[in-house]
């Protein structure tokens, strides 16, 4: 089962969170739209984003103080958040963005082609990331399924070594199927 990468959207202006998801169509991405630095923090609980989109000046909790709070979240705190604002290029601005977690910081009006290859970059470590975790979930578990048939192994070779019996023999090997079909006694 293939999961969707989503970027969550976060501006207080209603056109401003259309334009984005305008310049992100197309991409392999679900785009999840905001008004406020509470939906977003919201939203965060009950989804996982590839990115943030997030809009530094908004009223009431602003774009930083909300990167701050999901910057201290443990299941939201890797997630890369591009701060976004009208603002005119100020350095501050922009230090303030990167000391509270952002990876990038826009200044509107940005390039649509440099936001839509930089959320692309995002949604495909996004994607990797998961590909590794399935890939690690299926060695853990055949790691253990290698530990089980080893015990066997060594349960089977102990009782030859020791008794080599006809019953001991079919004891060894009845618990060396059940190992190999993955039922242990």
């Amino acid at each position: 089962m293939t999961q969707t990468a989503k970027a969550l959207l976060v501006d207080d202006r209603r056109e401003n969170l259309m334009a984005l998801e305008a310049i992100l169509q197309g991409l392999p991405v679900q785009s999840v739209a905001v008004e406020s630095g509470e939906a977003a923090l919201k939203q965060l609980l009950v989804d996982d984003f590839a990115v943030i989109l997030l809009d530094a000046q908004m009223p009431d909790m602003d774009g930083f103080e909300t990167a701050s709070h999901i910057k201290r979240r443990e299941r939201t705190r890797h997630v890369p958040i591009i701060f976004l604002t009208a603002a005119d290029k100020d350095a501050q601005l922009a230090l303030r963005g990167y000391a509270v977690g952002a990876v990038d910081y826009l200044t509107k009006p940005f390039d649509p082609w440099v936001l839509r290859a930089k959320v692309s970059v995002f949604v495909e470590l996004w994607v990797k990331t998961r590909q590794l975790a399935a890939q690690s979930d299926v060695v853990r578990e055949r790691d253990a399924q290698w530990r089980v048939l080893t015990d066997a192994v060594d349960e089977a070779t102990m009782m030859l070594r020791a008794d080599d019996s006809l019953e001991a023999r079919d004891r060894a090997v009845e618990l060396l199927e059940q190992a190999r079909w993955g039922n242990t006694p």
